[in-house]
């Protein structure tokens, strides 16, 4: 009993563990729910593509106004709005459907956006692998505010809008036959994925920030059938695994953002065994084909 209390409370001795911790449960939080509408819109590969195409803007901006945590998430924040805007255009001005051009603009902002710090390296310090895979040790007083701010407006906008939401997620040509302008919250949710991502892009980086979207949502939707308790489940699952994954990663000394998502990984695994509802033995599942 004694181990297993000072598993948990020895890392809570040292602050930047406690940071981490918080940043974690928050981004978890509001990216476990954002990451429910993602999955039930089949948009999880175009969240991926959000996320790359942010490293393009980080590396204007540092270039330009250094590593600032308000000029490289003004640089994410504007790459992630870019990328969103144009794929929506060129879905409605073309033939091409949305996620196809999500994904071309994905690629070209993601090699510019490498191009672009490769270049930076040979003028100012700068480490590529920080950008992809984050510092969540090295979180800042500002990086909580950032978080707890994104955080809070993605909960209160889902508890105004949340009939909207539901209605625009799961039947969005119902919801533009009643005449409400489904585009407006198509735009607003992937706002808020942008914004999301970008407050946790210090703490997980490009590459690992969307496993604290994905993996909650995917464990808890092979759980439940109500959404509303597939939601609850979702931030739940974000809270537990970002918790144990730091704790682990500071008594074996491994990587804190790839622990947190190898916890949430195992986390899905199970999920897909046992889960009720599609689970490989759930028993009584409702099997997709």
């Amino acid at each position: 009993m004694a181990d297993l209390v000072s598993f948990f409370a020895e890392p809570l001795g040292y602050q930047f563990m406690v940071r981490g911790l918080l940043i974690s449960i928050m981004i978890g939080i509001s990216g476990g729910i954002l990451g429910c509408v993602l999955i039930q819109r089949r948009m999880a590969l175009m969240g991926d593509a959000l996320a790359h195409s942010l490293l393009p803007g980080m590396g204007i901006a540092y270039l330009l106004f250094g590593a600032g945590m308000w000029s490289l998430f003004s640089g994410a924040l504007m790459a992630g709005i870019l990328t969103a805007a144009g794929s929506s255009l060129i879905g409605r001005m073309t033939r091409l459907k949305e996620d196809t051009a999500f994904g071309t603009l994905f690629i070209i902002f993601f090699g510019t956006g490498v191009a672009i710090v490769s270049l930076a390296r040979s003028r100012v310090r700068i480490d590529l692998m920080h950008f992809l895979f984050g510092n969540i040790l090295g979180i800042s007083s500002p990086d909580l505010w950032l978080a707890w701010g994104v955080t809070t407006v993605t909960l209160l906008l889902f508890a105004l809008f949340y009939r909207h939401i539901v209605l625009e997620t799961f039947d969005p040509d119902f919801y533009r036959a009643t005449g409400r302008n489904a585009w407006l919250v198509h735009a607003g949710l992937l706002l808020l994925v942008v914004l999301n991502l970008v407050a946790a892009l210090q703490a997980m980086g490009i590459v690992l920030a969307l496993g604290l979207f994905l993996l909650p949502a995917a464990s808890a939707t092979l759980w439940f059938r109500h959404w509303g308790r597939t939601l609850a489940m979702s931030a739940v699952l974000a809270v537990l695994g970002s918790a144990l994954g730091l704790f682990l990663s500071f008594h074996l000394s491994i990587p804190s953002g790839p622990a947190v998502v190898g916890v949430l990984g195992v986390f899905f695994l199970l999920s897909v065994l046992v889960g009720p509802q599609s689970g490989l033995f759930g028993g009584g599942s409702r099997r997709h084909t």
